[in-house]
């Protein structure tokens, strides 16, 4: 669907009223029957009725609001990407054609000076001669030049056994942590210290052994979005699944799972922002239990209030609580007040270890509907201390 401020033509900041104006007369002028020649017009009126019903309810226009002002940054955010990573993209491609050059140029020259050397020791020493060849032989990789060496080694060859490694691993995309420079700095083979590249050297070079691999980096992730998932008690309870109404008009089904309660994020992946060319963010749903008339959540328990009268809580006696799992006498002790609770263990939610919370209830004792004489003559008595 097209924007709904757009299609109506009023502003983001209209009030209900407005907008009510606004969709009449819209409505009014597009509607079918004024415009019996357009075969458009029924596409057309379903559309502005469809953008009257996003605006007219506060929670989807919120939802719409958030939606297309993530939206707008995120794609102003990828447009100026874009632009610097042309820029880049001209400057590497100037750079990568320059270490191709000067890889090769090394390879040459190590070449053509390890030719004169071998015939002069050839002619020199006959069996120093053969236990070099035998020594290549057995080390192939050792030997100057391209033919035979893989990019890594003529990365090394040129830059150190550092720079190899590192632009192994970011080509391969396993490269970690960060900075401005790398902080390592290994000795190369003839035992001089090489200084550390900097990071930008890091991917210039990575880049070239990218080139030569014939890879690419993974797509760039789309922001995450998040949502409060609102569930009920009974919900956590027989573990439903819910769903979750996205801005966009996407329906996503969340499966509750055990160890789930106020608070919890599930994480659904590839259910967040879609945005072409990237790959697809994550869904972040906080729950959020819904008010319940006869529990409160506190973690993995459930509390309930039980209303005792002024006997029962002097005298004790047996009461019936409800339960989820239906209604359960319990034994209330004598002298309980109403700071005092009960706990009925496994009658709570799901837990992350396979179990259940408890049920924990809470006594308020409460007076008769009507005064009697006989207990405020009684109290009256307590009060002064006259009394037996």
């Amino acid at each position: 669907m097209r924007d709904p401020y757009s299609l109506l033509g009023v502003k983001r900041n209209a009030e209900p009223d407005e907008i009510k104006a606004a969709w009449r007369a819209k409505a009014k002028t597009v509607h079918p029957d004024q415009n019996q020649d357009d075969p458009s017009a029924t596409s057309r009126f379903a559309e502005i009725g469809q953008a009257y019903e996003v605006l007219k309810d506060p929670e989807r226009r919120k939802r719409y609001d958030r939606a297309a002002e993530m939206h707008q940054t995120i794609m102003q955010q990828r447009n100026a990407a874009r632009e610097a990573a042309e820029r880049a993209k001209v400057a590497k491609a100037n750079a990568e054609k320059v270490m191709e050059e000067l890889a090769k140029t090394n390879a040459q020259n190590a070449k053509s000076q390890a030719q004169p050397q071998a015939q002069a020791r050839g002619q020199s020493q006959t069996q120093s001669h053969s236990q070099s060849q035998a020594q290549s032989q057995a080390h192939p990789q050792n030997q100057s030049g391209p033919a035979g060496e893989t990019p890594e080694d003529m990365i090394e060859r040129i830059f150190g056994a550092a720079a190899a490694e590192q632009a192994k691993a970011q080509a391969g995309g396993t490269a970690q942590g960060g900075g401005d420079s790398v902080e390592t700095a290994k000795a190369d083979p003839s035992g001089s210290e090489r200084p550390p590249l900097p990071a930008l050297a890091i991917d210039l070079i990575a880049s070239i052994v990218r080139r030569f691999r014939g890879t690419t980096p993974a797509p760039e992730k789309a922001p995450d979005i998040s949502v409060e998932a609102t569930v009920t008690v009974e919900d956590l309870l027989k573990l439903n699944t819910i769903t979750l109404k996205m801005a966009d008009d996407r329906e996503v089904r969340l499966a509750l799972e055990r160890g789930m309660t106020e608070g919890h994020v599930a994480r659904l992946k590839g259910q967040g922002l879609k945005l072409t060319g990237m790959k697809s963010g994550d869904l972040l749903a906080s729950i959020k239990i819904a008010r319940d008339s006869r529990f409160r959540v506190e973690g993995f328990d459930l509390h309930t209030t039980l209303s005792i009268s002024l006997e029962d809580a002097v005298l004790g006696g047996d009461a019936s609580v409800e339960t989820p799992e239906g209604n359960r006498s319990i034994s209330i002790p004598a002298w309980s007040g109403s700071d005092q609770t009960i706990r009925l263990e496994g009658l709570g939610l799901n837990d992350d270890a396979g179990g259940r919370g408890d049920l924990v209830v809470e006594l308020r004792v409460v007076l008769w509907e009507k005064p009697n004489e006989k207990v405020t003559d009684l109290m009256r008595h307590m009060r002064h201390g006259l009394y037996v």
